[in-house]
């Protein structure tokens, strides 16, 4: 599965990182997860790398879908890294429809990890593992 996630209770961090080609099913898979993980806790901020996604096969309806679900709080901050311009738009659009769907969090989309982090208030030497 391209799609997996490492929460760091400590930091209040959620680090998810993409790989590969990305379905939509995969997508809402992940969010599932997340929702049912004892640990996870929707304050917590979330950096989702996307550097390794090679395709993402997810529609404008399905990604309007995904970003209709209320995962994270309105204390929460995302970031989305990708490195391919077609996924930074597919970002963008993942962000406007979460504020057109109510979303009260704040979502960035960065082209490199290092400006992500920042924002996120992460030190320069974080490196999450995967599960």
């Amino acid at each position: 599965m391209p799609c997996r996630y490492v929460i760091d209770i400590e930091r209040r961090l959620v680090a998810t990182t993409g790989s590969g080609v990305l379905t939509f099913a995969e997508a809402l898979d992940h969010q599932n997860q997340l929702t049912r993980d004892p640990i996870f806790n929707p304050n917590f901020f979330q950096l989702l790398d996307a550097t390794r996604v090679t395709q993402l096969e997810i529609s404008s309806a399905e990604m309007k879908a995904l970003a209709s679900r209320p995962v994270f709080s309105a204390r929460s901050r995302r970031a989305i890294v990708t490195s391919r311009l077609a996924d930074y738009g597919m970002g963008r659009s993942f962000q406007t429809y979460r504020e057109l769907a109510g979303g009260e969090e704040q979502i960035e989309v960065f082209q490199d990890m290092q400006s992500a982090l920042e924002w996120l208030g992460m030190p320069k030497s974080f490196r999450a593992a995967s599960r």
